[in-house]
């Protein structure tokens, strides 16, 4: 599919549950960096191995959020906690994610196996201000 698009393919994976403003910062950041921008929305019960829980938000409403901000030129399901293999499907020049991945294994596992095939990490500050995890526990806490 990305081999068709002209210019650089960037993809940018997330679960993006309970959408905030760091969510429209790397989406924003990315569409700078990138000619056909791909959301990868994680799947829920990918979302639930990964944190143990899943997402406050299911999956097709999360993937119509990211669709309808027009930040993106494509909305795929991204259904495996591995990006090495979302880019077997998807092919992409670049994965955007941010700098909490910089430095840890799965961050250099994946900058390594993605040089080895001519595409690269691109980082964004991480926005501290507001993330899911803070916003699902304030949530628990009215309960």
């Amino acid at each position: 599919m990305a081999d068709l698009i002209m210019g650089r393919v960037g993809y940018a994976p997330g679960v993006y549950d309970m959408f905030h403003i760091g969510h429209l910062n790397i989406l924003r950041r990315a569409r700078e960096h990138c000619d056909h921008l791909i959301a990868g929305v994680v799947e829920d019960d990918v979302v639930t191995r990964i944190k143990g829980r899943p997402p406050v938000v299911p999956h097709d409403e999360r993937m119509d959020v990211v669709r309808a901000l027009g930040l993106v030129d494509e909305v795929v399901s991204d259904w495996s906690s591995d990006k090495f293999e979302m880019w077997k499907q998807l092919r992409y020049d670049v994965l955007f994610k941010g700098d909490d991945w910089k430095g840890t294994e799965k961050g250099t596992r994946l900058e390594r196996l993605l040089g080895e095939v001519g595409a690269q990490v691109h980082y964004f500050p991480y926005t501290a201000s507001t993330s899911s995890t803070d916003l699902r526990r304030l949530l628990e806490g009215m309960n």
